[in-house]
């Protein structure tokens, strides 16, 4: 008795499966997970900096405010500011300290939007990446799809001569995951790296809009609080200005 053809497990495959597990070709190089301490120092690095701006000015601005705002109007202008200031800083922590989540990376995540561009990538030059294991990603993960496949058939599989074939083809099936699995190890390594960088990517553009947040608002801050010494300054010079000419007057009088 014949049972239906199970793909991935023919003679090809089989003979593939009895050659001894070759490792990758870049097992002479660093892992991708060796980045992930450096990435994560980087956004480090921009929370400290951020946090301490945000300390200085909105910490301190208070403290500077303090009698040089006069009335409801620069009182209000100057609070929004540093609150603009606060926001500012609060994005881009957010969104920095993202980079310090880790990511959950399986088979799965290669097929989100976030990896297109390392499939891209893989896709473009398969031979470079996986030489002749694979002609691609989805060939590199079909070998655990079909083994799965054969371990449900074999499950719900009650005659003894289909169940011997079936145990055959899974037999070979896993060869065949053996020999991909230091690929797919390497895959999966890159993929949660690729990860790590672009939410990196992306809090550095959040970045850039919070330090345009943050100078607005200190600017409109400096505004309000400069602005009575500004005046100050003006009225002192136009005093000494007056009492100079009162001066002259006097020692110029007959």
């Amino acid at each position: 008795m014949t049972s239906p053809p199970v793909p991935g497990t023919g003679s090809t495959q089989g003979a593939q499966a009895t050659e001894s597990t070759q490792g990758t070709p870049f097992d002479a190089l660093p892992s991708p997970l060796d980045a992930v301490p450096e990435l994560r120092a980087a956004a480090r690095w921009m929370i400290g900096a951020f946090g301490a701006v945000g300390a200085a000015l909105v910490g301190g601005g208070p403290l500077v405010a303090v009698g040089k705002v006069h009335g409801l109007d620069e009182a209000l202008v100057a609070g929004a500011a540093l609150l603009v200031v606060l926001a500012g800083v609060s994005l881009a922590v957010w969104q920095v300290s993202r980079v310090l989540v880790p990511p959950l990376t399986t088979t799965a995540t290669l097929a989100s939007p976030a990896l297109r561009g390392l499939r891209q990538m893989i896709d473009a030059a398969p031979a470079d990446f996986f030489g002749a294991t694979a002609t691609g990603v989805d060939d590199l993960l079909r070998h655990r799809v079909v083994a799965a496949k054969v371990q449900r058939m074999l499950a719900v599989e009650a005659d003894p001569a289909r169940r011997e074939l079936l145990r055959q083809h899974l037999a070979r099936a896993r060869a065949n995951v053996a020999r991909t699995d230091p690929f797919v190890r390497w895959l999966l390594a890159m993929a949660h790296v690729w990860q790590i960088r672009a939410a990196l990517h992306t809090a550095r553009r959040w970045c850039l809009l919070a330090v345009l947040l943050v100078a607005a608002g200190a600017v409109a801050f400096l505004t309000v609080t400069g602005g009575d010494s500004a005046a100050g300054k003006g009225a002192a010079t136009g005093t000494a200005g007056t009492n100079a000419g009162v001066a002259v007057r006097h020692h110029t009088a007959p």
